[in-house]
């Protein structure tokens, strides 16, 4: 029988990881992969700001999913204090006697092979095999491979391995760039959002699927023209353009929902609700719909808010609650009598668009005869009382 070890900090893990396991199982036959993610590696330090070692487990588990023969172990992230290979690989020949073990590595880390804590007991008892990166070092390794040979008699494999045209450090830049989707699997990628890990924000694209996905097709035009408003509003007013996109693309994501699975939201996160909303499910999407966004998709408190009051408005409401609010009033796919005055005011004078925006809310739901939220008619009033005309 025979195994790999694969270890690392995969901080966080991508594609590039993942694809070298592949390799690695196919061509050295292996019946059982252990993917290890280190705890506090001897060889360099954890960049500040990386996950807890909960969450690198969580993240490297979700990576290599769906590699066959595949177990990623907390082996090393459950020792305190430096995790040395020659520790852990006696932990793993007790509990997998008789199997040939194989430690596979990149070619940086195989170039310092020879300091390793333990290097000789360790090269005892497991082969070396090395990722191949056809980048040009390839003499530099083999020659290296003859020097490991000749102080410890053992043999090296090597791995051939396409090179992925990433790294942890490059993603670790990105993510909070809104970028690096690509590179890291989709499971691991909705984590690190969830989470906000390394200060990730979601990728757009990304993050339009996401929503999309379980909209109904005849909202998602609505959805893109105020997310295309809301940009334009928030240039417009000195808001923050990129919470702006974000709280538009989100702001209906419950919107599809019925009565009884809002109601079911709203128990899930604690959410108070009162009668007016109890009866008219469409005041429900709006805080559910803030709730899923900042558990799910890791939206920020402002973008919360926004989201929270785009339907009924409040009293004394922020900058991008307003914006939201008028965006999703005067998007291009509207069409009501008023628009093109209220379209004509949101450039002109924010607060009186809001104002207008709410009382002709006020007048629609009376006249349907269904009674206005208490929060729409506050928002009123105190717009009225403290209208600031720009």
């Amino acid at each position: 029988m025979r195994l790999g070890i694969y270890g690392g900090t995969f901080n966080p893990p991508h594609i590039g990881h993942v694809r070298a396991a592949s390799a690695a199982i196919g061509q050295l036959e292996l019946d059982v992969l252990l993917v290890i993610p280190a705890g506090m590696p001897p060889h360099k330090e954890m960049p500040r700001g990386s996950p807890n070692t909960d969450d690198r487990m969580e993240l490297t588990r979700l990576s290599f999913a769906g590699l066959g023969n595949t177990t990623v172990t907390d082996l090393e992230l459950k020792k305190e204090g430096v995790s040395y290979t020659a520790e852990t690989v006696e932990e793993i020949r007790a509990g997998y006697p008789g199997f040939d073990i194989f430690l596979i590595m990149g070619s940086d880390m195989f170039l310092t092979l020879e300091t390793w804590r333990s290097i000789r007991s360790l090269l005892r008892h497991v082969t070396p095999a090395v990722l191949s990166r056809n980048d040009g070092n390839g003499r530099e390794i083999r020659n290296y491979a003859e020097r490991i040979y000749g102080m410890f008699r053992t043999e090296t494999i090597f791995i051939e391995n396409d090179v992925t045209e990433i790294s942890s450090t490059a993603l670790r830049e990105l993510l909070p760039k809104r970028g690096g989707a690509e590179f890291i699997a989709a499971a691991a990628y909705a984590y690190i959002i969830k989470k906000r890990l390394y200060g990730s924000k979601a990728e757009w694209d990304w993050l339009r699927e996401q929503v999309f996905s379980s909209m109904k097709p005849k909202r998602i035009p609505h959805t893109l023209g105020c997310e295309a408003e809301a940009v334009r509003l928030a240039d417009r007013w000195g808001a923050d353009q990129d919470e702006a996109r974000e709280a538009a693309i989100l702001h209906d994501i419950t919107k599809h929902l019925d009565l009884e699975d809002q109601l079911q939201l709203c128990r899930k996160y604690d959410i108070m609700t009162d009668n007016v909303e109890t009866a008219e499910v469409k005041l429900l999407h709006a805080k559910t719909g803030a709730a899923v966004a900042r558990d799910i998709y890791g939206a920020s408190q402002v973008v919360h808010d926004a989201i929270f009051w785009h339907t009924t408005g409040r009293a004394d409401m922020a900058l991008l609650e307003k914006i939201i609010y008028v965006a999703d009033y005067i998007e291009p796919t509207r069409d009501f009598a008023g628009l093109d005055i209220l379209r004509s005011l949101a450039y002109r004078d924010l607060d009186g668009a809001v104002a207008t925006g709410l009382r002709m809310s006020i007048d629609d739901m009376s006249l349907r005869g269904i009674e206005p939220h208490k929060r729409t008619a506050e928002a009123l009033a105190w717009l009225t009382e403290n209208h600031r005309q720009h």
